[in-house]
């Protein structure tokens, strides 16, 4: 097995922080954030901070900054959670089928930390027909001029 880290098709070190690094970043969490990124909690509907952001940018993970999200593929869904279209790179987020609530839907993590992010569906808008309905709380965002 080869020493070099695991990368993403663009590029991004995959390779999962070590638990000092996930400890010392979990400790400047909330109390929301850690009951949405490490428990699957569910943020509530039409507050999270991000829904309404217009601006050009990058969305990454909240936990361990890997990109997830670019704005040109987020679109209003009405459902009260930033929906995105496309990812970043589909090596950094991870699909988990999810049989909780009674329901079967496909969990997103992130793919190097495991941070919980949101749910997957296929009623998304063309050409990838996917929605990837995201918790704000999951999510950092970085605008162009910074990324």
């Amino acid at each position: 097995m080869s020493d070099l880290p695991h990368r993403s098709a663009s590029g991004y070190d995959l390779t999962r922080p070590s638990e000092t690094e996930l400890q010392t970043r979990i400790a400047g969490l909330s109390d929301a954030e850690k009951r949405v990124l490490l428990y699957q909690g569910t943020e509530p509907p039409f507050c999270g901070g991000l829904l309404d952001n217009k601006e050009v940018g990058i969305y990454h993970c909240r936990l361990c900054e890997l990109p997830l999200f670019r704005s040109e593929t987020k679109f209003e869904s009405g459902t009260g959670w930033p929906s995105f279209s496309d990812c970043f790179d589909p090596d950094h987020v991870a699909e988990i089928e999810d049989f909780s609530h009674g329901m079967h839907r496909i969990e997103t993590r992130c793919a190097r930390c495991h941070a919980h992010l949101g749910h997957v569906f296929p009623d998304g808008p063309r050409p990838t027909g996917r929605r990837y309905c995201m918790n704000s709380v999951s999510l950092s965002f970085t605008p162009s001029s910074e990324h």
